[in-house]
């Protein structure tokens, strides 16, 4: 017993230093994107919208047009139907879940504009935070009743339902509202903002794609079947810190579901010390090990005590965290897990970009 106990004694001080030295570890900032507030998505599935509105709102303060509060909301309230005449369409063959990728909230404001999140916070339920867990039942429901109407039937009244869910849930549509003493529609206070869609590229890495040439990333995500740019894996890195140093941030997806803790604010790779390969990141890729499983939003550069690079990334889980909302993630987890950025075109080096315009 004593000699159990001993090793139990043992066991604990080897993790709790271990823990001790997790916590007491240290950075210093070499670049930060200045950016708005951490938000929190509470029980959704909504992590595309709120990263890819934080990179939006980020965008915008870099581009001196001033701090907005914007609704991701008013961006999921629009995509939703869209996703879901798209499953009907592809005959169930589609994917229809909460998920989705940062092109969706660029398409989105595209086709629809954006609002305030004060004009359009999605919370018609009677809850002061978010919960989707209801209302993504009904979805799901709705929209293979919908299909399955339409396919015996031909019926396509089901489709108004999924839109009267919506607004039941999240809210109807604002057709006007007031802003600052002014009035707009979404689409006006768009474009009173000056943020241009077309400026924006997602990127990946993977080696069963050419490189430096579009390809249609094979995630279920990607439910909207968009293209991204194919670049070696070393040429994605660059780019991301590149970005950063340029005073641009990312809008970022990848895996999270291992080495990514809540409790130290850390991602890191069990041997920080081993350098992810492209071969490492595909195998990663094939065998499900690594996927698209959630959106942050990068807006820092720093190195730790060891001098390694830790990427400084915007959460959408709130800040009761160890730093407050943000996560710091290491360059070797971002080599195995990232799926893709979404970035300014302006943030890829010169470089890249000769690579590019010469493989095309």
């Amino acid at each position: 017993m004593k000699k159990i106990a001993l090793l139990l004694s043992v066991c604990f001080l080897i993790t709790l230093n271990t823990v001790v030295a997790q916590e007491e570890k240290t950075f210093v900032t070499k670049y930060d994107v200045k950016t708005t507030p951490v938000k929190n998505q509470s029980r959704s599935g909504t992590c595309w919208a709120f990263a890819g509105i934080s990179f939006v709102e980020t965008e915008l303060l870099r581009m001196e047009k001033g701090e907005y509060d914007l609704s991701e909301m008013y961006i999921v309230r629009n995509v939703y139907p869209i996703k879901a005449d798209n499953y009907i369409r592809m005959q169930g063959k589609a994917n229809f879940s909460a998920g989705g990728q940062g092109h969706d909230v660029i398409n989105s404001i595209k086709l629809s504009g954006f609002v305030p999140e004060s004009v359009y916070p999605g919370l018609n339920y009677g809850k002061d935070y978010h919960d989707h867990s209801e209302l993504d039942d009904y979805l799901s429901l709705l929209t293979k009743e919908a299909l399955s109407k339409r396919l015996k039937s031909k019926s396509t009244f089901s489709d108004e339902l999924i839109i009267a869910t919506l607004d039941e849930y999240l809210g109807s549509q604002p057709k006007d509202f007031t802003y600052k003493g002014n009035s707009f529609t979404a689409k006006s206070f768009f474009a009173s903002t000056e943020f241009i869609t077309d400026d924006y590229i997602e990127i990946t890495s993977y080696n069963n794609y050419p490189y430096y040439a579009n390809c249609v990333l094979q995630v279920p995500d990607n439910w909207s079947f968009d293209s991204y740019l194919n670049v070696p894996l070393d040429d994605l890195m660059t780019i991301m810190e590149h970005a950063l140093k340029n005073g641009y941030s990312i809008c970022w997806d990848g895996d999270v579901s291992g080495n990514f803790d809540r409790k130290t604010g850390l991602a890191q790779l069990p041997d920080e010390t081993t350098e992810v390969t492209q071969k490492m990141r595909q195998t990663a890729f094939d065998k499900f090990e690594s996927t698209d499983d959630h959106l942050m939003h990068i807006t820092g550069l720093s190195l730790d005590e060891n001098g390694r690079k830790y990427y400084i990334t915007k959460n959408s889980w709130g800040t009761e965290h160890r730093y407050k909302g943000f996560w710091y993630m290491s360059e070797q987890y971002l080599r195995m897990n990232t799926v893709a950025i979404l970035v300014h075109k302006e943030a890829l080096p010169e470089k890249i970009i000769k690579e590019i315009d010469f493989m095309n």
